[in-house]
Parts: C-alpha cells; structure tokens; sequence
C-alpha cells in the first residue's frame, strides 16, 4: 500500500483540500492517508472529516493517525507539509507587537520582513527534524512543502535536510483568474507564461491566440486605479515596473520600501493598505472555528468538489505518468540566469513519471530580477543566520530587508532583533 503522510494535519481546512482531493483521484485510491500533528485534538478532527469525505466519497483508501512522527513518515511515497511553528498566540503577536513597538508596521509578516526572518528561525529547525526522519525512514519521498516562508523553508529542504522538495504557493494558479476578474476580461483560452520568485513571481507573458494582452489589462488597471480597490499595491507595481506580480497587495505592500512609511502615511490610505492583517484574519479564523468545527467535522454526509490546490495533481501525474504542469519552488539551477544559483525560484514545473522537472526561463527582465533580488538578499542571509547560529547574520538579513530598511536605523533594527529574540525564548535555538 502507497502512503501519503500528512504532517501538520491539525490544519482542518486546509487538509480537507490537499487530502479531500486525493481520496477523490481514481489515481489515489488504495493509498494510506498518514495524519501527523502535535495537537492531537485538532489530529483527531481532521480524521473524523476525512473519514466522513471517505464515505460519501466511496474512496478505498485508509485514514490512519499517527502520534508518532517517524513511524507517521515510514516508507511515505508522498510527504505534505502545513506545519505553523508557534501560532498566532505567542509567536505571530510578538512578530507584530514588538517591531509596532520600533514603528515597523506590517500586513502578514509571514515571508520576509522582521516577521518573515523570525517565522523562518523558529520553523528552520523543526524542518531540519523532519528531514533527518525522511532520510531514515523514507528517503524516496518527494516532499511537498506548503509552509511559509515558502522560498526559505523549500531551500534549507533542499539545500541542508537532503530531502527532494518542491514548495507549492496557491498564488500561481490563482494568478490569471483573479486578475482577469477584477478587470472584467474573460480568462479562457488565455496563455500566460509566470517566473520569478515565491510571492513575487512575474506575469511575464499573457496572450490569447497570438495577441498580447498586456496593453489591455494595463489600460484597465490604470483606470480602476481611480478608485479605491484591494489590489491597488499590485497595479502600481504593475504600472511602474510592467509587469503584475502573484500575490496579492497586502503581502506586496511590506516586500518593497514603497508603500508602508511613516514619513509619507497617507500612502497607507491612497493604495488601501490592511496594516495588522494577518493578526486580524487569525482572530477571525478563531472566533470561526467552533461553527466551522461542527460543519467539518461532525457532519457524517459531508462532501468535497476537487480544490485547485496542486497536491494531488502532482500525485496523480507522477502515478499515471499523464503530464501536468504547475509552478513551484525549487532550486535554481541556472533555471533563472540573473538570480542567484543558491535561490530559490518559482517557475514552471512539469510532472509525470519521473517526478517534478523544472523549466528554463532564462533572464527575467533586469528590473524584476533586481526587485527579486532586494528579498533573495534576506532571504539567503536568514539561511545564514540559522544554519550558523550567528546573531549577526539575524542582524544582517534584517538590515536588508527592504521595507524595514527604508523605516528604521541600523541600531534601531540591531535592537529590535535582540528584543524578538529575547521574546521568543524557547521558541529559537541558542544564538551567539
């Protein structure tokens, strides 16, 4: 019997996605469902839905729950990872509180920045645990990472834990249909070609039977920019730099030194920017939870429709040896030719029998590579900082970052990250 293992399963949502859409896929069927998470509650919940999706469903493969994470992992075919290392509560407040403290104001805070860099050295550990496990017990698997910081987290994977991983972002797919939405064009038959990096990977090429699509889409974004909207961070980027950018503005808004400052704040409001975001959704997911609980759940006639998430579209692709193609995370071995080699990139990907094979890109143009390159610089520096356990490469990858560059002084930034690292306590290793 093939195993999927599902670490950081406490998840519900989102395991309803990944796992939902496998006991869905004739591909799939037959396959143990491996569920492993710390929170044996929220485990056993997403146990009891997916067995609930398994009978309506008519699926033949097996749920198991695994409180032991090894044994959750031996002989996995297939590993997903959705694991948050610290919480909302204490680890994402102090992610805010304390740079709100310095005036460093953030949205998500999940992907570089202040938040981003100690989101990554809390979770780089427990990464490196589970490679050590994959490499004993399951060395074959291919190990898709969902967790953010997704580009970071996918190359220390590749990089230090000697496990194959992909990183899978929702951003990618959902790129054309949510632009095209907004500006009122219709999607089908669109072809798109996207490069770049997690979070700020490029629309390099949209067309539709031969035309480029561009000049359109750059009318509309200007005209809609008029007025107030929740992608506006997204189409003056655009509209500056020439090309739209995967995620979505709120994330945008903290990647670059333009649009979060507090010596010109009306930008805030002129490009409608959420501060505090992320905090905001956690508070509401949990307040939502208790209804969302019973639905999930406890309800023994629940149903799913297949998700766009990639997962079991990879699965199904290397079982059936039937081609799909998807976007993800890997290492760029020359596949982006002015990008670092020891970057993590985001390009097209394709997938049958032989696993997940990256594109050639080539160059990017030299003004996307360059703003890619402002995060890769914090990013490869936290790699640094957490492989080495050196204070000053903390330091050092925070000065970098762009947008807490562009508000704070060296000092203040040094300071900062002495009093996060102080706060998260147990939630970091030693550094010196």
């Amino acid at each position: 019997m093939s195993k999927i293992t599902f670490l950081g399963a406490g998840s519900t949502v989102f395991a309803k996605n990944v796992l939902g859409d496998c006991l869905l896929t004739p591909a799939l069927q037959g396959f143990e469902i491996a569920l492993f998470d710390i929170d044996h509650v929220r485990l056993q919940d997403s146990a009891n839905m997916l067995n609930n999706i398994k009978k309506t469903s008519g699926s033949t493969s097996t749920i198991k729950v695994y409180t032991d994470r090894k044994e959750a992992l031996s002989g996995a075919k297939y590993v997903v990872n959705a694991i948050q290392v610290g919480g909302y509560d204490p680890c994402t407040i102090t992610d805010f509180e304390i740079p709100n403290k310095y005036g460093l104001r953030q949205t998500i805070a999940d992907t570089v920045g202040i938040g981003g860099i100690f989101r990554n050295l809390r979770t780089i550990p427990v990464m490196l645990d589970f490679a050590a496990d994959v490499r004993e017990v399951c060395p074959d698997a291919l190990f898709l990472n969902y967790t953010n910081p997704m580009a970071v987290l996918t190359n220390v994977m590749n990089t230090y834990g000697g496990v194959r991983t992909v990183g899978l972002c929702h951003s990618v797919q959902t790129c054309i249909p949510e632009l095209f939405k907004s500006l009122g064009l219709e999607k089908e038959g669109v072809k798109a070609k996207i490069a770049g990096i997690n979070h700020m990977a490029w629309l390099l090429e949209v067309t539709k039977d031969g035309i480029d699509l561009y000049p359109e889409i750059k009318k509309r974004a200007a005209e809609k920019q008029q007025e107030k909207h929740k992608d506006m961070v997204r189409f003056e980027m655009m509209l500056k730099f020439g090309h739209y950018i995967t995620e979505s503005s709120e994330h945008n808004a903290e990647y670059h030194p333009y649009f979060i400052k507090r010596s010109y704040p009306e930008l805030v409001d002129r490009f409608n920017i959420p501060l505090d975001e992320y905090p905001r959704r956690c508070i509401d997911q949990i307040s939502r939870w208790k209804q969302m609980r019973e639905d999930l759940v406890n309800d023994a006639n629940l149903t799913h429709e297949r998700s766009h998430e990639y997962a079991s579209y990879i699965f199904e692709a290397i079982e059936t040896d039937v081609p799909y193609k998807i976007g993800g995370n890997v290492m760029n071995t020359g596949l982006i030719t002015n990008l670092p080699r020891e970057a993590c990139v985001e390009v097209p990907c394709l997938v049958d029998r032989n696993g997940v094979t990256p594109t050639y890109v080539g160059d990017l143009p030299p003004q996307l590579a360059a703003l890619n390159r402002t995060n890769i610089n914090t990013q490869l520096l936290t790699i640094e900082a957490a492989i080495t356990r050196k204070r000053e490469h903390i330091y050092h990858a925070a000065m970098l970052d762009p947008h807490t560059a562009a508000e704070l002084s060296m000092d203040d930034i040094v300071a900062m990250c002495d009093d996060l690292i102080e706060a998260h306590g147990k939630w970091l290793p030693e550094y010196h």
